[in-house]
């Protein structure tokens, strides 16, 4: 279920004089990222109806973002069609609101996270299923998993839908350091310094997971990687993550045409 956030006072002349710095060659590739890693979720089945959203800090501008309207899919989701808004709630581009949750819960996480250029939430299934069990949600026994070791929070205190500050603060609060947060009961939230590496991130989070839960489905225990053996492993994939991450979303836009 999705709630809609309830449009803002017009800024009459602030909106104007913004309007013609919001469209720039910058903030047009940024939409093109954004709007190729919402499309490629959706053919890959990552998201969930119109309830979950992608945002992005707008370059040249940290106090607003992109996010993606409220009553489009992911597969709806075409550069233009994006919104850029600031942390009170007014729509400074674009046709339409966000979704009340995608407000409060990306708002509160940019301006309280500056290091999350980028955030992406889904529920999708098999990161979201290992948000359901006990203990840790990853058991670092696959390679793709140890690209996660040592990032990852847990939040334990679901308390409902995020529609006020107070529980987007929350949030934020409980993604402390970390760059991926599973979120007990809910789903997953992703923060990266850039679009590309956000989007590599919840790709192989999820892949990890859906090998994960292959393995657990034999019934046969699990088998981690030695802690020296992981640590070292993702420091090497640390070291190439930017690299990678950008010929991995290139590759997207240019299976999506953008």
């Amino acid at each position: 279920m999705a709630h809609q956030i309830a449009p803002s006072s017009t800024l009459g002349s602030v909106l104007l004089s913004n309007s013609r710095t919001l469209d720039t060659a910058e903030i047009w590739e940024t939409r093109k990222d954004l709007s190729a890693s919402l499309q490629m979720a959706a053919r890959l089945g990552l998201e969930e109806g119109i309830c979950n959203h992608f945002s992005a800090v707008v370059p040249g501008h940290d106090n607003l973002f992109l996010v993606n309207p409220y009553g489009l899919s992911f597969a709806e989701a075409t550069p233009d069609k994006l919104l850029i808004c600031d942390y009170e709630g007014h729509v400074l581009a674009g046709n339409g609101v966000p979704e009340a949750t995608a407000f409060y819960i990306h708002a509160r996480i940019h301006k309280n996270c500056p290091r999350a250029r980028a955030a992406f939430h889904t529920h999708m299934p098999y990161a979201t299923a290992l948000a359901m069990t006990e203990g840790e949600p990853l058991v670092f026994a696959g390679q793709t998993a140890l690209k996660f070791y040592g990032r990852i929070a847990v939040d334990t205190h679901f308390n409902g839908l995020a529609l006020d500050t107070k529980e987007g603060d929350r949030i934020a609060a409980a993604a402390g350091d970390a760059d991926i947060l599973f979120m007990r009961h809910h789903g997953v939230m992703i923060l990266a310094p850039d679009i590309a590496q956000a989007w590599d991130d919840l790709y192989y989070l999820e892949r990890a997971a859906e090998v994960q839960c292959l393995a657990m489905a034999t019934g046969r225990k699990l088998i981690p990687v030695p802690t020296e053996v992981a640590a070292r492993t993702a420091q090497q994939m640390r070291e190439e993550d930017g690299q990678s991450a950008r010929m991995h979303l290139d590759s997207i836009r240019r299976q999506i045409g953008l």
